[in-house]
């Protein structure tokens, strides 16, 4: 049984969240983004999607978190599950994804920005 984001003590919901995100980098998150630094048009696609994502999590205006991305990608995998679309079996050909891998691919990107390290503030003028 899976209990809301909301209804969880933040350490265990940080922890689901997490989870949630290391299963996304395993199914497609690795091969995906290594294959998107090696093919210009797929990395333009995840660009794209990714951008969408930031956009629906109202990233520009807040941070996205762990919790906000796994939330999201539950939710594009139920939505999915509703139209009998699920993602590949065996590896996924990256030289044609559909939208739904796409998609979750462009959310592990998001999460492995989560991350990298953050860049020193510049001192003050």
């Amino acid at each position: 049984m899976r209990v809301p984001f909301n209804q969880v003590t933040p350490r265990t919901a940080v922890g689901a969240a997490r989870s949630t995100l290391a299963a996304l980098s395993t199914t497609v998150g690795a091969d995906g983004l290594a294959a998107a630094a090696a093919r210009p048009g797929l990395l333009a696609l995840v660009d794209q999607h990714t951008a969408a994502v930031r956009e629906s999590l109202d990233g520009d205006r807040r941070r996205l978190t762990a919790a906000a991305l796994a939330g999201y990608a539950e939710g594009v995998r139920a939505a999915a599950l509703e139209h009998d679309w699920q993602l590949p079996a065996g590896p996924v050909d990256w030289s044609a994804p559909d939208w739904l891998v796409t998609r979750l691919l462009a959310v592990a990107a998001l999460a492995r920005s989560l991350d990298a390290p953050k860049p020193a503030p510049l001192p003050p003028l």
